[in-house]
């Protein structure tokens, strides 16, 4: 993917204080972009966290000499999304509520966060004169879907969570925005994103923890079920990737992958080598809203973005394992 000067650039980063929106605004920053980061530090996990998070933001734009500049703010509250988007050249709209199986417990929360979230979002930034609006979408709209690998234009009419809805449902907006405004909008379909920073309720991060700890882990099903695991290197390289070249395309959607799936059983075989201790399982049935797998055709985004996923899994886990570790857990 080419390198790009974004020197001139105002951008909005929502979701900054988050694991994709930390490390994507790190690298808008490094390439001379001043970077707005709109952050509502969403109790989901602790915001600790984010607040680290955000400080590593703060470190790089000193680096690079740039400017970041935090807004504390809901995307749903369109006067607090006014005051960041005022004078930006373009949106990464990444915040949203995240996760399959807490999406089950509360589904009109999801609906807000993440549809109304993402309306406002649009609307405000189109109102703004924003350029271009470039949004989080998920590998989880496929479904079940029977036909691997997944491409952007298989169907996507049985979502089987909440989660996977919402995210479908931020797709329509935005094709009906880009119609009605003419505003370039692009959706990216993440497929599980991990490494360093990554939130801690997600499978790699609470595996490494638990093994490291000699703490069971639970397996749930047959260890059969897989996903295409990618790194968040790759996942950034994708969502500069995009923000370049959505005005060509008016509105698009791309998936972001590995194309490189992996089984549960082999995952956990590779994260007890990284931390050099045999993984303790414990069997756990099937969650409800789980599919039973996930494997990215990248081949659009590769001729379109020039995108590629580099790094493998075991070299991301190790990865993130050291960061983990200079944390100090």
């Amino acid at each position: 993917m080419a390198v790009t000067d974004w020197a001139g650039e105002r951008i909005v980063v929502t979701g900054a204080a988050g694991f994709i929106g930390s490390h994507v605004s790190e690298a808008l920053l490094a390439g001379g972009a001043a970077v707005v980061g709109f952050d509502n530090f969403d109790g989901f996990y602790a915001a600790s966290v984010k607040r680290r998070n955000v400080a590593a933001v703060q470190r790089a734009a000193e680096r690079a000499g740039g400017r970041f500049e935090l807004v504390e703010g809901d995307v749903c509250d369109a006067a607090a999304f006014d005051a960041a988007v005022r004078g930006a050249t373009g949106v990464v709209h990444l915040a949203a509520k995240a996760g399959v199986r807490p999406s089950i417990a509360d589904p009109s929360g999801y609906a807000r966060a993440n549809v109304l979230g993402t309306s406002v979002v649009l609307e405000r930034s189109a109102g703004a004169g924003a350029g271009r609006v470039v949004c989080a979408s998920s590998s989880s709209v496929y479904g079940n879907n029977a036909k691997v690998p997944f491409s952007e234009d298989d169907g996507v009419e049985a979502p089987i969570s909440p989660y996977a809805a919402t995210k479908r449902a931020c797709e329509l907006l935005g094709h009906t925005h880009h119609h009605l405004h003419g505003t370039p909008v692009s959706m990216l379909r993440f497929f599980t994103v991990f490494g360093p920073r990554q939130r801690p309720d997600l499978a790699i991060s609470l595996f490494l923890r638990r093994v490291a700890a000699g703490e069971a882990i639970t397996m749930f099903g047959d260890g059969t079920t897989s996903r295409d695991y990618t790194y968040i290197g790759d996942i950034v390289a994708g969502v500069l990737a995009a923000y370049q070249r959505t005005p060509a395309y008016g509105y698009r959607i791309w998936n972001l992958g590995s194309d490189r799936p992996t089984t549960l059983r082999d995952l956990i075989g590779v994260i007890g080598r990284v931390v050099g201790v045999e993984p303790r399982i414990e069997r756990g049935p099937m969650q409800a809203g789980d599919v039973a797998r996930t494997w990215a055709d990248v081949s659009r985004s590769g001729s379109e973005l020039g995108y590629r996923a580099e790094t493998g899994l075991e070299e991301g886990i190790g990865r993130q394992w050291g960061w983990w570790r200079a944390e100090g857990g």
